[in-house]
């Protein structure tokens, strides 16, 4: 009778332990690299806007040689206020001012160079737009960049040590004078002709090592802690390589940290990212709503449509980036009413397209479960901070999502839970057809990384049961959201 109740109470803990084991709470390990809480904040605002504006609006250029007169930049109707109405009205989180741009002119008052807004007419020489644009950012509840450009064509000490020291002293007016900034904005475009001082030569300088990029990004990082690093190689956020305002369908959010730098000369890697890159850098996709980054009155016919605009929001947050809008102020110193109207009209065009989730009362189930802590279901509660994980040896499985009666999709968004690293390298979609059997999606890009955010789009399907087939991932993979759309 004895050895009866030992060998229950072994099988019965034998139970027991198997339950523990079946039900792994443990989250996955992160899979290297992963972002900051900063980097993951950035890319959850997903599109924000761009602001050019300087004497290159005044005199109809694109990149000023630098000896334009300070007194050329005089709006009359200067309206920052109307510039962030705007922006909210388009859905953007937040904006970003070329508080310099490669002419040099600054449009904050230095104290560093009298090459500034203090040397116009502009409110008598006593305004500072960085400084409105700060005020109407915090009124209207939206974040504030900066873009201070690291060439200038203007100061006859650009190539020389005491140039870069005077762009230290510059940087730190910005980052100490107007409250929290989101993003700081490091050109890749450095060196070349210029004024200089009325020397008007070309200066060429070492892009990887004259700035010393290390002690700006210190500056950056002790005075804003939560502001990121844009440049060509981050170490905040990387450009995408292009001014068309998309990435690659395959789009990691890693670089090569030693190779990367401002003016990165193979910059059509950073469509795609480095697979085997060691830090984590997500794609910045930035381009003007207009062909020119400054206002031109000749392209008021040029402006973006509303379908253009569409597109590359697919394309670039849903590739695994975000989308920085320019929006090129006029001289009178608004955004002009036709950039205005398209570009609220474009995200109006966007809530409605991705307004109703088809998949919001589906059930979720998947070939492997790590844990009631990440069970399947997860991925369609619309909690950004839950997810779904398989147990750690998986990195190939499925997930089936069924509903109640058939839906008609040609959309569908998948997210990662990045906090814990990029992991998926293929993936396809497919749904059941009548006779029981699986058929893959038709869309015209390659279904391969996911990250942040991947938006799907194909030829409607209608079915009540839907598959992901999660064919490799870098480790067990970890999703935290999937939603279906039908998009007229």
């Amino acid at each position: 009778m004895l050895n009866h109740r030992r060998m229950w109470a072994w099988a019965l803990a034998m139970l027991i332990g198997l339950s523990a084991i079946a039900d792994n709470d443990q989250a996955p390990a992160p899979c290297l690299p992963v972002p900051s809480a900063q980097q993951v904040a950035w890319q959850r605002m997903e599109t924000y806007a761009f602001i050019h504006f300087g004497p290159n609006t005044f005199l109809d250029q694109e990149w000023g040689y630098g000896d334009a007169p300070a007194d050329a930049f005089n709006p009359t109707r200067l309206d920052c206020n109307q510039w962030v109405e705007t922006l909210v009205k388009a859905g953007m989180k937040g904006v970003i001012l070329t508080c310099k741009h490669h002419d040099g002119y600054c449009l904050w008052p230095s104290k560093w160079t009298d090459y500034s807004v203090a040397s116009s007419p502009w409110r008598d020489g006593k305004g500072d737009v960085v400084r409105d644009l700060a005020e109407a950012c915090k009124r209207h509840g939206i974040k504030m960049g900066v873009y201070l450009s690291p060439w200038d064509r203007h100061q006859a000490s650009y190539g020389t040590p005491e140039y870069v020291n005077y762009y230290y002293r510059q940087l730190q007016e910005l980052m100490t004078q107007y409250g929290e900034v989101f993003e700081v904005w490091f050109d890749g475009a450095n060196g070349g002709d210029g004024w200089y001082g009325g020397a008007c030569e070309k200066r060429e300088i070492d892009r990887s090592t004259y700035y010393d990029y290390p002690k700006a990004w210190s500056i950056v990082n002790h005075l804003q802690p939560g502001a990121v690093i844009f440049s060509d190689g981050g170490p905040g956020c990387r450009w995408v390589g292009n001014e068309k305002g998309y990435a690659n369908a395959t789009n990691w959010a890693f670089v090569r940290s030693q190779e990367v730098y401002p003016g990165y000369p193979r910059y059509e890697e950073l469509q795609s990212g480095h697979a085997d890159g060691d830090a984590w850098c997500a794609s910045e996709c930035d381009t003007s709503i207009r062909p020119g980054w400054f206002y031109h009155e000749k392209e008021d016919n040029q402006v973006k449509t509303v379908d253009e605009l569409t597109s590359l929001y697919y394309r670039s947050v849903g590739h695994n980036g975000t989308l920085l809008l320019n929006f090129p102020v006029n001289r009178d110193g608004l955004i002009h009413p036709i950039d205005s109207a398209i570009a609220v009209q474009w995200h109006e065009r966007i809530v409605h397209e991705l307004g109703n989730n088809l998949l919001a009362s589906a059930k979720f189930s998947a070939g492997d479960t790590r844990g009631n802590r990440f069970a399947p279901q997860l991925m369609g509660d619309g909690d950004w901070d839950t997810y779904w994980a398989p147990n750690d040896d998986v990195t190939s499985t499925e997930i089936v999502i069924k509903t109640k009666k058939d839906v008609t999709l040609n959309c569908i968004i998948l997210q990662e839970y990045i906090p814990l690293g990029q992991r998926v390298k293929a993936f396809v979609i497919e749904s059941k057809t009548c006779c029981g059997k699986w058929a893959p999606v038709i869309c015209d890009e390659e279904t391969t990384t996911i990250g942040y955010k991947r938006i799907v789009r194909f030829a409607e399907r209608t079915a009540s049961e839907w598959r992901i087939r999660i064919i490799d991932s870098r480790a067990c993979p970890c999703i935290n959201n999937i939603e279906g759309y039908y998009v007229d």
